[in-house]
């Protein structure tokens, strides 16, 4: 029987994980945005902002992740004329480096295809998301919403044809995140970066990435934190967010394995072995930025996390 309303959300994310810049995400626990939807009788769709920051998205749906990334899957199958009513609860900030815009395409999409009967695949819904990016950012990029979609930890080998591999993380591996209360736009992110990296510098990168995925096939902590050394894009970006080196000497101290920038930042990550050590983590590097004076957010996170789901149907 098909549904006529679901409730769907999909989790926050961890894109590039230091090394893998563009290519690697994997999903949060917890943190991450909500659809509610049902078909629409007058064929227009619209979307109602809910949530700490539906303030800050366009209510358009053709400006807003979710509504483009829903139009997409629509047009994909010949019905580009079927409305929908969706409500949005934005629980994820902009500007957060933890994929807040990949969440809302995710959690709208998953509504939608249960509301059509499943006809695609968690996989196949992927390309649909990707045009809510595109939107949001100009580039239609996968390492965000693979993730939310699939759950988990993904590599994105490559996009003609998308490529999607899904990883299984040691169970012991657990992130701390971190997202300070300071906003920072992936255009400019991205603007520091070099456009010309030395040949020596690529193979160095290449080889951590190598013994990073080697590490997480192994269950080797060790190999993992001396693996996840990113110097393509970190050394650039660590300078756009306060507090950086101090809240990530803090998480190294605590005993973390591992520390970097989520995504094009401000927030970090940390990757430890257990949930004890990322709390402890967790609570030393908000600890080390409130002492700077930047407050902040902490969720505490398996690295095998579940994707975007349905949570029920709804009246």
């Amino acid at each position: 029987m098909k549904e006529v309303c679901v409730r769907a959300f999909a989790p926050a994310t961890v894109a590039n994980v230091g090394l893998g810049f563009d290519f690697m995400g994997f999903a949060v626990e917890g943190a991450g945005d909500r659809v509610e939807m049902r078909l629409s009788r007058n064929e227009k769709t619209t979307i109602r902002l809910e949530g700490k920051y539906g303030h800050m998205v366009p209510g358009d749906p053709s400006g807003n992740t979710a509504g483009v990334a829903c139009m997409a899957l629509l047009t994909a199958i010949g019905s580009e004329q079927t409305g929908l009513d969706i409500r949005l609860e934005k629980n994820l900030p902009l500007g957060s480096g933890m994929g807040s815009s990949a969440s809302s395409s995710a959690a709208a999409l998953i509504a939608l295809n249960r509301l059509l009967d499943d006809p695609f695949t968690v996989e196949e819904l992927i390309p649909f998301a990707m045009e809510g990016e595109r939107t949001a950012c100009g580039t239609a990029h996968a390492d965000n919403v693979a993730p939310s979609l699939m759950g988990g930890f993904v590599i994105i080998r490559g996009y003609d044809p998308l490529d999607i591999i899904k990883l299984r993380c040691p169970d012991d591996l657990f992130c701390a995140l971190i997202h300070p209360h300071v906003e920072l736009k992936t255009s400019d992110s991205r603007r520091v970066l070099r456009k010309d990296v030395p040949l020596a510098d690529v193979t160095r990168q290449c080889a951590n990435v190598a013994s990073f995925i080697t590490g997480l096939f192994r269950g080797d902590f060790d190999l993992i934190g001396r693996s996840m050394h990113d110097i393509l894009a970190e050394p650039k970006r660590q300078q756009l967010i306060p507090g950086y080196e101090l809240a990530r000497e803090a998480a190294i101290s605590s005993g973390a394995i591992s520390c970097s920038i989520s995504g094009s930042g401000p927030s970090l990550f940390a990757l430890c072995k257990g949930k004890d050590s990322a709390v402890r983590a967790a609570s030393s590097m908000q600890n080390a930025l409130h002492q700077a004076g930047i407050g902040s957010d902490m969720h505490v996170t398996s690295v095998n996390a579940p994707g975007a789901r349905i949570e029920h149907s709804c009246q």
